[in-house]
């Protein structure tokens, strides 16, 4: 592929300020906004499920929604910094302990934010005594919308970019050098936001197996995930792992089998017609 020109055959990304605004000391960015995003919309939907009979009859209110919501998002922003360091730069963490610490360097895990999470729900469930399985079904369908929204930011601050291709649509990230690659950050988007959401969205509308909803939201992620990984540019200092995947698809294979696993498992010991 020749690199002369190829500013006139392909799109360039628009090289957007990730702040959008400071006062004083403090910087407004866009991926914090995309965090908000999916915060309020999680707030707005979750508030609107517990309106559902379905829901009303688990004992779901605004106002027990409102306490788990708070928790959940400490469990993201924790969990996805620790996983980070931990999955990605673990090797760089053992030499720098205090990196764990560094926000201002970036650097979030949506695997790690998810098992923050679950240690969240799973204490939430203890403490109002719900099955851990049917409080992660009423939480599963308000995940993508702020997935998908991280993925705009990432697109935004122009990281996490793709493979190097010549797709009609690629797009050179200057970050990146000058060849044009996947939009990988929009591909990701589509499918573990908007196409996951709804997918949830649908089938949550009615009462479902307790674990059902929880177990589709493994697989539709976990498999949106493994897909796109194959477009995504490897993290640099880990490159591609055993049978040339990611670190990205080995964490995401398991979430595929523990979904299918757990869906399995909610329809059979419902055979009797009991709904979560």
């Amino acid at each position: 592929m020749q690199t002369a020109n190829l500013s006139a055959d392909y799109m360039v990304h628009p090289n957007i300020d990730p702040i959008i605004v400071s006062i004083g000391p403090l910087d407004l960015r866009w991926y914090g906004l995309m965090y908000l995003v999916g915060f309020l919309f999680a707030w707005w939907w979750g508030n609107r499920q517990c309106r559902m009979p379905h829901y009303e009859s688990q004992g779901w209110t605004e106002k027990r929604f409102s306490d788990l919501l708070f928790w959940a998002f400490m469990g993201v922003i924790l969990g996805g910094r620790i996983g980070y360091v931990l999955f990605y730069q673990f090797e760089y963490f053992i030499q720098n302990p205090l990196y764990l610490f560094d926000i201002t360097s970036g650097g979030m895990s949506f695997h790690g934010g998810m098992l923050g999470v679950i240690a969240v729900l799973w204490i939430f469930a203890a403490k109002t005594k719900q099955s851990l399985l049917a409080v992660g079904d009423f939480v599963a369908p308000l995940v993508p919308v702020g997935l998908g929204a991280g993925r705009i930011g990432n697109f935004i601050n122009g990281e996490l970019w793709g493979r190097v291709t010549d797709v009609p649509w690629a797009m050179i990230f200057p970050a990146a050098g000058p060849l044009p690659r996947h939009p990988s950050q929009l591909y990701q988007a589509l499918l573990e936001g908007l196409v996951l959401f709804i997918v949830l969205a649908l089938y949550s509308r009615k009462p479902r197996p307790v674990g059902a909803i929880g177990g589709l939201f493994l697989i539709g992620y976990g498999l949106a995930r493994f897909v796109v990984e194959y477009a995504r540019e490897p993290d640099s200092h880990l490159g591609l792992l055993t049978f040339g995947w990611s670190m990205g698809q080995w964490l995401s294979a398991p979430m595929i089998l523990a979904g299918a696993v757990l869906m399995l498992l909610a329809y059979k010991n419902n055979k009797n017609g009991a709904k979560a």
